[in-house]
């Protein structure tokens, strides 16, 4: 169990903020399969105080996804403080968590993101506005330095806390390094070792026992999942099994597969309509169908269609399909609970 400030954490697995992935209806559905915390996508302080639609869209959440947080980006102490109050007083999350960690140029060639590790400076200026702004715990993401001549991350960590964030996440590569390449674990160990705050490990997680490897060998109050979770949020559940009981999880068959991506197409209808969700869904589609049987023509041929309920009828049809077909058997109980909860989206 993790405490973040007056938050109690009861798993100690939570979702990445993914830009263009992290949605209501995927923060939901990893929260229903075991996620401890939930993020929004980054979004931009600047489009907040321009009060831009998509980016306040970006913020909305059910109250069954808490404890969720909103992680922003920008440059400036002034605008990201400024954003901050509003996030609190019109959105009301759990916490707010600042990206010191993304590496894609479009975000650092604004000297956002990861750019400011290269400014410690103007990251404490940062933290310190936004900690003073809110009532709400303030939380970073990091990463382990911008480029192997500039690796400062227990430097950062240490800034931060001082400033008065209240757990910090770190993804131990450098910038310049992108996903490629190793994640140094060491990192996080000696972070931890030096931080009185949580302090959250990320990087080559993929299965349950990685995660139960990187608590060992790093001591990290909980680790986060990213890019593994998509097609894939059953890893939760997965991860908090193995750390709970030392029972390897048995992976996913391909029916459970495909029911739950049915109940994620479901989602996404009832959060953005049914053409817009059957829409955004299909890029999704890829990542649930990887390793299938005939994947590919499965995955073309629901990319086609143009109405929601020919996707859903034809992911019926695939279930029909492997029902009958094979002998993988009915679908788990605990998987059964997730798919049986409902959400109405206001």
């Amino acid at each position: 169990m993790m405490k973040i400030q007056n938050i109690t954490i009861t798993s100690k697995v939570v979702l990445a903020p993914m830009a263009g992935v992290t949605d209501q209806a995927f923060r939901l559905l990893c929260r229903r399969m075991g996620a401890g915390i939930v993020y929004t996508e980054f979004v931009s302080a600047n489009g907040i105080i321009r009060g831009n639609d998509r980016t306040l869209q970006m913020m909305r959440y059910e109250p069954e996804e808490r404890p969720i947080g909103v992680q922003i980006f920008g440059e400036t102490a002034d605008v990201l403080a400024k954003s901050a109050e509003y996030i609190q007083r019109v959105v009301n999350p759990d916490l707010i968590d600042l990206n010191f960690g993304c590496p894609v140029p479009k975000i650092t060639k604004k000297g956002a993101g990861s750019a400011i590790l290269k400014d410690l400076p103007r990251m404490e200026e940062i933290a310190r506005a936004v900690v003073a702004a809110v009532d709400i715990p303030v939380t970073a993401k990091i990463r382990a330095g911008w480029d192997i001549s500039c690796i400062n991350a227990t430097e950062t960590a240490l800034l931060l806390e001082a400033a008065g964030i209240k757990a910090v996440t770190l993804h131990p590569r450098t910038t310049k390094m992108l996903y490629k390449g190793s994640a140094k674990w060491e990192m996080i160990a000696e972070v931890k070792s030096l931080l009185k705050i949580p302090v959250i490990g990320n990087g080559d997680i993929t299965c349950a026992q990685d995660a139960q490897r990187m608590m060992a060998e790093t001591g990290c109050d909980a680790v986060m999942i990213g890019r593994r979770s998509l097609g894939n949020p059953w890893i939760f559940q997965e991860i908090n099994q193995f750390l709970d009981t030392g029972i390897e999880p048995l992976p996913p068959t391909v029916l459970e597969r495909v029911e739950l991506c049915r109940y994620h197409l479901e989602m996404e209808m009832r959060s953005r309509g049914d053409r817009s969700g059957a829409n955004y869904m299909k890029k999704h589609l890829g990542w649930y169908l990887k390793g299938f049987p005939n994947a590919s023509a499965y995955r073309q041929q629901l990319i086609r269609m143009q109405e929601a309920q020919a996707m859903h009828d034809s992911i019926n049809e695939m279930i029909d399909y492997f029902s009958e077909h094979t002998d993988e058997g009915q679908i788990r109980p605990v998987l059964n609970d997730a798919l049986s909860s409902e959400v109405s989206y206001g």
